[in-house]
């Protein structure tokens, strides 16, 4: 299988420094660009099936990249949405003593979200049905920079408690990967913006 990952266009939550978590989030001027961009990046790629998280940011995107990719079914999933930040959605990253730009603050435990292995746990779940489903047809992910990581966690075998070492996904990249049903995995490549340049 091959497998295509790319994260949503920037936010006017992300340029704000907000969690976003579950909440939607929409895409700013640049962000739309960005999916637009993206989407002319994976124009000639063969893309069998598009699976996008179903909050908004992440299905502005798809729906972007879809336009080029008529014969591709496309399905809105829980599965791929961002971790849920519980109590601390809506709020600003300096609420908590961080800066807009650091992304520690993913990594803090809310009462009412989810915990990183928790994330990890249903990225896991998620992409071994794929694997199992689509072994011979080419597949692309539109999820957000949390679960997308918790998603190479699994593919390249560390632990969720590593995914804090994965570098972070930016806006719009595109990591590609060959993985087989034995869950063998080769790294096309990673976190790549080079359509933004």
């Amino acid at each position: 299988m091959k497998l295509i990952i790319t994260r949503h266009g920037e936010t006017e939550e992300n340029i704000a420094g907000i969690l976003q978590g579950h909440l939607p989030g929409k895409l700013s001027t640049k962000g739309i660009e960005q999916a637009k961009k993206v989407a002319l990046r994976l124009k000639n790629e063969n893309i069998d099936f598009i699976y996008s998280s179903d909050l908004a940011r992440a299905a502005d995107t798809a729906k972007e990249i879809a336009k080029h990719h008529s014969g591709a079914s496309i399905a809105f999933v829980k599965n791929l949405r961002e971790r849920n930040f519980g109590e601390f959605q809506g709020k600003k990253k300096s609420d908590f003593g961080w800066n807009a730009k650091d992304q520690k603050v993913i990594f803090i435990e809310p009462k009412e979200g989810e915990t990183m292995k928790a994330v990890y746990e249903r990225a896991e779940n998620f992409l071994h049905k794929i694997i199992h489903k689509h072994h011979d047809d080419s597949v692309l992910f539109v999820c957000h920079a949390g679960v997308g990581k918790a998603m190479v966690a699994v593919i390249t075998g560390k632990k969720h408690s590593e995914i804090k070492n994965i570098e972070d996904m930016q806006n719009t990249s595109v990591s590609t990967f060959e993985i087989d049903e034995d869950k063998n995995h080769k790294i096309i490549c990673y976190n790549c913006v080079k359509h933004l340049k």
